[in-house]
Formats: C-alpha cells, sequence, structure tokens
C-alpha cells in the first residue's frame, strides 16, 4: 500500500449505528413520509395527503414544491392532484443496476450459519437443477458441503422446492411431464402426485425440508428469495447432519431460514 496516497473519507461517521432523535433531520424524514406516501396511491391532492399522514398542508405543500424541483412528484394542473415523478423511476433504476443476487447475501449467509451453527447456502434453478452460488460453512467438524458449482435436481433438494413450489403452474407441469425423477436414497419423493401434494404444503408453511432425499444422513431447510417483480430467483437454506438437525431443531431452523430469505428478498427490492 502506498502510504503516500490520499487516504479516502469514511464513508460513515463513528457513531453511524446511533439513530437517535439528535442524528435525525425531522425535515427530510417528513419529506420522505410524503415520498413514500405518494408512490402508494394513483395521485392524491394536497388536502388529502396532509389528512392522510397528519401533517399541515403548509407544511406538505412545501415538501411536494422541493421533491417537484427534483422531478421526484409532479402535479397535475387539471386533476389537482400529485403523483409520484419519473425521477423516482430513474433512482430506483439505479439501484437495480447495482442489486447483485451474491453480493447481497453473502452477509445474510454469514449471519445464518451463526444463528444456525448449520451451513448456510444460497442456490438458483438452473434447467431442473439448482446451480449453488455461494456458502457460508459451518465451524463444525461434521459438515454439509456444496461448494459454488455444484448441481443437485430440483426434486431432491431443499432449494429446488423451495423453487418448484413457487412456480407457475404451467412450468410446473411441464418440469413435471418431464423425464422420471431419479431416486437418490428411500426417502426420495419420485412419485409426481406425491411430489405436487409436498410442493403445495411448502407453499402454505413457507418453507422446505429435504429429509434425507439427496443424501442419507443429510437434512436441508430452504425457502424462496423473491425479487422486486414477485418471482421467485433463488433461495436460501442450512444443511447439517440428521445426528444435530433432528426434528426438534426444524422449527427453529425454519424461522431463520425464512427470515433470512425474508431479508434478502428486501434486499433484492421485493414488496
Amino acid at each position: 500500500m502506498n502510504e503516500n496516497a490520499p487516504r479516502r473519507g469514511r464513508g460513515r461517521p463513528r457513531d453511524w449505528h446511533d439513530k437517535t432523535e439528535q442524528n435525525t433531520i425531522k425535515s427530510l424524514d417528513r419529506a420522505m413520509q410524503v415520498f413514500e406516501h405518494l408512490s402508494t396511491t394513483s395521485g392524491e391532492t394536497l388536502s388529502e395527503i396532509a389528512a392522510d399522514l397528519g401533517q399541515s398542508p403548509a407544511t406538505v405543500y412545501r415538501i411536494l414544491v422541493t421533491l417537484e424541483g427534483r422531478g421526484l412528484v409532479e402535479f397535475d394542473p387539471i386533476e389537482q392532484v400529485w403523483h409520484i415523478g419519473a425521477r423516482a423511476f430513474v433512482v430506483g433504476a439505479r439501484f437495480l443496476r447495482r442489486t447483485s443476487l451474491v453480493e447481497r447475501a453473502r452477509p445474510i449467509l454469514r449471519t445464518l450459519m451463526e444463528d444456525t451453527g448449520e451451513t448456510a447456502n444460497l442456490g438458483i434453478a438452473r434447467g431442473t437443477s439448482v446451480l449453488f452460488v455461494s456458502q457460508a460453512e459451518t465451524h463444525e467438524t461434521i459438515r454439509a458441503f456444496f461448494p459454488p458449482g455444484t448441481l443437485s435436481p430440483l426434486h431432491a433438494s431443499g432449494i429446488g422446492k423451495a423453487l418448484l413450489a413457487q412456480m407457475d403452474p404451467e412450468a410446473l407441469k411441464k418440469f413435471l411431464s418431464r423425464g422420471h425423477l431419479e431416486r437418490f436414497t428411500p426417502r426420495t419423493i419420485c412419485d409426481r402426485s406425491e411430489l405436487t401434494n409436498e410442493l403445495g404444503a411448502i407453499r402454505q408453511r413457507g418453507y422446505a425440508i429435504d429429509d434425507e432425499e439427496k443424501n442419507l444422513g443429510m437434512r436441508c431447510v430452504a425457502a424462496a428469495v423473491f425479487d422486486i417483480n414477485g418471482e421467485a430467483v433463488a433461495g436460501l437454506s442450512v444443511s447439517g447432519p440428521t445426528s444435530r438437525m433432528d426434528r426438534d431443531r426444524i422449527s427453529a431452523c425454519s424461522a431463520a431460514v425464512t427470515a433470512a430469505a425474508n431479508w434478502l428478498s428486501a434486499a433484492m427490492g421485493a414488496a
């Protein structure tokens, strides 16, 4: 490292965790309330916005005029209503350009591994398989290991079943109409009717379980990750030996996995 090179400025102050009132700009916070509220409507008058937010019309008007100057909101002089502006789309598009599934998942995988004590995985659908793209390994001696690039059949993996459960009916029908479902262990679900029922149960409870269906002695709990369009684009899971991942731990692991999946979905722009 060049000692003479200028140091980059800090991206945040030392007390950045402090969210107390002294570090909050009240006027900016009120402006963001107006902006976010307007984004959920199809257009409202000044009086309607003020009433909905419990703010004075004069305050709301100053906020709207300021946001209008930045193109973030627009005023319809004929209908006398305010709308979200085109500039908001431009800002949102910049967020989407920097959205990276693997990068955003990395700290979430680490937290999920630490919370459960088991290996955390990120996978995406590739044809009839799950492609594992990232992982946070547990520190336990006996552990599951799916290095990036590993493929696993959709019907015989936790992430795969979580993604299948979110497929639209036509895509799922096409998947099920393909060749036979390969059996890997006595517990692999190879019957299409049984798999269809299993996917319905997964949709209802919000997570999938791989109960030694790919590898004897290993269990996995997984949940789907959604993007800004509400489409399942990936899955998160924790995997471990049945000696630790006993049925009593499934409930705790499923809560941690679904929370992590919701966290990553929010980071990807999902509502």
